[in-house]
């Protein structure tokens, strides 16, 4: 499973007083940089809820501030998957300014039926999008 990099401009809605990136914000960041490493993966979210009934929820994040990252600021947002169950992926994610480590995490998602949340395998084709 190879690393996905996305990039992402800081914008002032991004930022708190101070023109820093506020914490929070990482996640949305994160949040954008997995949906378009689906997308380029083949894996359109909306077509998988019409075509399945199966969404992704969030189930656990884990992040480390380690710089700021400031008001026009160009981040590379990246997503390496790593192994997990058939229920669920974890992503390690890092946001980098250049060479400089902002932010790093990972998130656990879970994959579940969109009418009851209840947890559903993943379904096979988009294991094998996201493992080649």
């Amino acid at each position: 499973m190879s690393e996905f990099q996305f990039p992402i401009r800081v914008y002032w809605e991004d930022t708190d007083a101070g023109g820093i990136v506020f914490y929070a914000n990482y996640l949305k960041f994160f949040e954008r940089a997995r949906t378009e490493w689906l997308r380029a993966a083949g894996v359109e979210q909306h077509q998988l809820r019409e075509e399945t009934g199966i969404i992704f929820v969030v189930a656990a994040t884990s992040l480390r501030y380690l710089a700021p990252a400031k008001l026009d600021d160009l981040l590379t947002v990246s997503v390496e998957p790593q192994p997990a169950g058939r229920a669920s992926l974890v992503v390690r994610q890092r946001a980098m300014r250049g060479d400089t480590l902002l932010c790093e995490g990972e998130i656990r998602i879970g994959c579940v039926r969109a009418e009851d949340l209840k947890p559903q395998r993943l379904p096979d084709s988009v294991v094998a999008a996201i493992t080649a």
